[in-house]
């Protein structure tokens, strides 16, 4: 040691460089540098050989096939390497840090062949950890029931790799078992416990962890606080989430991701956006998911206005526009009806994923652009995007908006090809796809042909379908069956009860009512609502509460007069009550819609789109008089119900009538 010459020793220090140099006679030192570490090398005169090797490549190949696999770990095997404690942490951690799972393997087999790892807690923990974070957790409990002794850290590891990883029922059955050993959980264990909780929406375990947190002393502890408003959100419970949060005596981010997450997930959008400016009031910086969530949240309401001003707030904090976030940025201005902007994000986000194509495919779905739908799903194949559950989706509720039979065929096919096995959803569309073009005894026949049961859904579809095309016979039967698997679902006795309207058997319809007021089973109202300036103005049919009602009804009956010139016709079939003609012609004038479209009429600028939301099907006679509306005004106006957008512009809707 005393011969050996240390070239720029003036740059050495232990302290900076974190080296390893281990003396391996004959040949030599060998020293790994950290990757800060200068260039330097160490060697001995009476050496034969030296060698330097840095952080990058520990993880180097072998250099020969019969070599172990990893090129550190032949030194060691021919003696030019000693090993010990920190060189095997460091390789394992390094494995973990790039997710180089076969790497660590390799080196999980060399330490059994060498008995290092026997009585060796620490490396076992450090291992199970790496197999934890790259998600092979067979591996990590594998290791797990084979060690003799464990600590809180290998508890902890296994825990938190399970909740990590989508397996939070594992995680939550660990808990007990530690518990009745002696291990007292720290706050890593109850964060990764709570976690599993949230994603397992399952309150009763959650609660229960979090009496452990105030018996433990934990419950000020900011990690374990902002767990327990993650779990309390993703269970639900908004009040108990609002009540840990004001609670906690220093906040970050993540917390105040938590609760604006919880409410857009709830649908609870205005709240979201309340709590998106409070954060920023109290000086907290939005995050990527603070972003994402409140898109999500106004998508949830189409508050398209308020949904444009985040988006320039985010521009202007210099976020970039990353694969999720840009997700759920397309999807809020799909879900407003601004299908062009959505398209324009798409083809700026850096490197789209599955679930940005999903989303793009869903909004031209819903907007009924069938061809377009079809040409970027193709264009989606072509580059290499393997299409899931949710792409085929999308493709065949498209070719149903548009009455593209044989292609919805051909998709749904298409299918087997890409290992993908159809759930409900897909039966549910096809079935649909069959109605809409009046194909009834084909739907019918492709229900009883389905290799799962049909559910409730799925004589749902064959209803509406029998209800477009007026057959009260085959109507009957499908509610029936609808009826048996969902007895509490409104939606078919609902349409069965129209189904009878049309074909003026009120005997039947009040039977059905009746039938539905016994039962406690209870019709939504239908409302439409819109936003001007930031502000959600609703109207239910007859709508007598607005404080601009007058002016209302006295805007739509000009408009009325207007459109009944050029051509309008109103359509009496679709007021579904016993009453005499006038009467329905006078109830027909007051649909929610056209209340709201005369609300925005009064309330925003000439020129200006409008946009309209309605919370179940848009009314025929409705439909009808919006096309004559946007000729005789010159205005795009754009309705979104349950089923789709219609975009009405110059007398005529996207649909093509076909809806």
């Amino acid at each position: 040691m005393n011969n050996m010459r240390l070239r720029n020793s003036t740059l050495f220090n232990a302290a900076v460089f974190r080296s390893i140099l281990v003396p391996s006679p004959p040949f030599g030192f060998v020293t790994i540098h950290a990757p800060a570490a200068p260039f330097f090398e160490v060697e001995d005169e009476n050496a034969a050989s030296r060698c330097v090797i840095q952080d990058k490549d520990l993880l180097r190949k072998s250099q020969s096939e019969r070599g172990t696999g990893l090129y550190v770990l032949d030194l060691i095997q021919r003696c030019a390497l000693v090993p010990d404690y920190n060189l095997y942490s460091k390789l394992l951690k390094e494995c973990t840090r790039l997710g180089m799972v076969e790497q660590g393997r390799i080196i999980h087999a060399h330490l059994i062949d060498s008995h290092f790892l026997d009585d060796h807690l620490v490396l076992r923990n450090t291992i199970i950890n790496m197999y934890a974070k790259c998600g092979c957790l067979d591996d990590a409990r594998r290791l797990f029931d084979e060690m003799p002794t464990k600590d809180m850290v290998t508890w902890t590891a296994l825990i938190t790799g399970y909740s990590q990883n989508d397996r939070p029922r594992d995680a939550l059955l660990l808990f007990p078992q530690m518990l009745r050993l002696g291990f007292q959980p720290n706050h890593f264990t109850l964060s990764s416990l709570l976690k599993a909780s949230g994603l397992e929406h399952c309150l009763d375990p959650g609660t229960q962890i979090h009496a452990f947190c105030l018996k433990y002393g934990y419950q000020s502890n900011i990690y374990v606080g902002s767990a327990l408003v993650d779990m309390y959100t993703r269970c639900g419970h908004m009040d108990a989430a609002l009540l840990v949060f004001d609670g906690m005596s220093t906040k970050t981010e993540v917390p105040w991701n938590a609760l604006i997450s919880g409410h857009a997930r709830k649908g609870e959008g205005e709240h979201a956006l309340r709590l998106f400016w409070k954060m920023q009031r109290e000086n907290f910086q939005p995050t990527h998911f603070t972003y994402s969530s409140v898109f999500s949240a106004c998508a949830s309401i189409g508050a398209l206005e308020q949904g444009k001003w985040v988006h320039a707030h985010m521009i202007k904090s210099g976020l970039k526009l990353i694969a999720f976030i840009g997700n759920t940025l397309l999807d809020m201005y799909a879900k407003s009806g601004c299908i062009d902007d959505a398209k324009r994000v798409f083809d700026r986000l850096v490197k789209p994923d599955v679930v940005s194509w999903n989303t793009m495919l869903t909004g031209y779905a819903q907007h009924g652009l069938g061809r377009e739908t079809i040409n970027r799903f193709e264009q989606m194949l072509r580059i290499g995007i393997e299409p899931n559950e949710i792409s085929f989706l999308c493709v065949l509720t498209a070719c149903s908006h548009s009455g593209l039979l044989d292609e919805g065929l051909y998709y749904f096919e298409l299918m087997k090809k890409y290992m993908v096995e159809p759930d409900v959803p897909h039966y549910v569309t096809v079935v649909d796809l069959f109605g809409r073009v009046g194909l009834l005894d084909r739907a019918e026949r492709f229900i009883r042909e389905m290799p799962i049961e049909p559910t409730a859904a799925v004589w749902g579809a064959l209803l509406g379908a029998c209800r477009m095309h007026k057959n009260i016979e085959l109507g009957v039967y499908a509610a029936e069956r609808a009826f048996e698997l969902d007895p509490h679902d409104s939606g078919s006795r609902m349409l069965l009860s129209n189904i009878y309207a049309c074909a003026g058997r009120w005997n039947d319809v009040a039977k059905v009512r009746k039938l539905m007021k016994e039962s406690g089973v209870k019709k939504q109202p239908a409302c439409s609502w819109v936003e001007i300036e930031n502000a959600v103005h609703l109207f239910v049919a007859n709508d007598e509460t607005h404080p601009q009602i007058k002016d209302i009804h006295r805007k739509w009956e000009e408009i009325s007069e207007k459109i009944k010139e050029i051509g309008y016709v109103p359509d009496p079939s679709h007021v579904l009550l016993f009453v005499d003609q006038q009467e329905r012609e006078e109830k027909l004038q007051y649909h929610s819609e056209k209340l709201a479209l005369a609300f925005a009429l009064l309330n925003t600028p000439a020129g200006a789109p409008i946009r309209i939301k309605k919370n179940i099907r848009v009314c025929g006679d409705c439909h009808s008089a919006i096309k004559f509306v946007s000729k005789v005004l010159d205005r795009e106006i754009i309705v979104r119900d349950t089923n789709r957008f219609h975009r009405f512009q110059d007398g005529s809707c996207s649909c093509g009538d076909y809806w």
